[in-house]
């Protein structure tokens, strides 16, 4: 998720929380990211496609730089790669940064390009913490094979939209797109109930119907709470 289109997608889930022993697949992450093929969109092989402008490759090796200089630890640098039939082209390759931690830029400013961003904390409890201490909520993921683990995640998780066992977290219309705190602009979401609320200007009806004359109780006006079917 974190390659696919460039990492140019707001749903990439570009940053990785590794619990407990599972740090131990880095280099197996690291080895599947290498042997991902740079290349023109328009190539059928090509699996990591190039970044959108000249500005947006140095804003992405800008912020591979700053990992380093902070501390982190660059697993696999894409910066540099080359193809052979477009020399100018704006490519990035495969990156895999770890040993990051929140104060640092690469965590902070979403890279927005093919770089997988990894933490590491020893609990589940501790990776929600994390999670709920950013202050962006667009989408997030949990890979499990126990279902405890994932109703726990879901239930205290402050994100609006969730995976389990699933990459992208992106609802069909017919469900709301619902990112949360920073992630979301205005009032209601878009798409689902949320978005036909938007386009929606509710009326409030207030009716009065009078009885005829002579059906009041003996000519008294009515004071009770209405009941229905009364």
């Amino acid at each position: 998720a974190a390659f696919g289109a460039a990492g140019q997608r707001c749903m990439a889930l570009s940053t990785l929380v590794l619990v407990g022993e599972t740090k131990a697949w880095l280099p197996e992450i690291v080895a599947k990211a290498r042997a991902l093929i740079v290349g023109a969109g328009c190539h059928e092989t090509t699996e990591v496609g190039p970044l959108i402008s000249p500005a947006a490759k140095l804003r992405v090796e800008s912020l591979i730089q700053s990992a380093v200089d902070q501390g982190a630890n660059v697993l696999l640098d894409g910066r540099g790669v080359s193809v052979a039939e477009y020399p100018k082209g704006n490519f990035v390759g495969p990156t895999v940064i770890s040993d990051v931690d929140e104060s640092m830029r690469c965590y902070q400013e979403e890279i927005f390009g093919p770089a997988l961003v990894c933490l590491h904390v020893d609990t589940l409890d501790d990776a929600i913490a994390l999670v709920n201490r950013n202050p962006y909520g667009n989408g997030t993921a949990i890979f499990t094979s126990s279902g405890v683990s994932a109703r726990h995640f879901q239930n205290t998780i402050e994100v609006g939209q969730i995976g389990i066992n699933t990459a992208i977290p992106v609802p069909l219309p017919f469900f709301s797109f619902t990112g949360s705190k920073a992630s979301m602009l205005g009032d209601l979401h878009f798409y689902g109930k949320a978005g036909i609320t938007f386009f929606t200007r509710p009326k409030t009806i207030t009716s009065n119907w009078n009885p005829p004359k002579g059906e009041a109780s003996g000519g008294k006006a009515a004071t009770e709470m209405p009941i229905l079917g009364k």
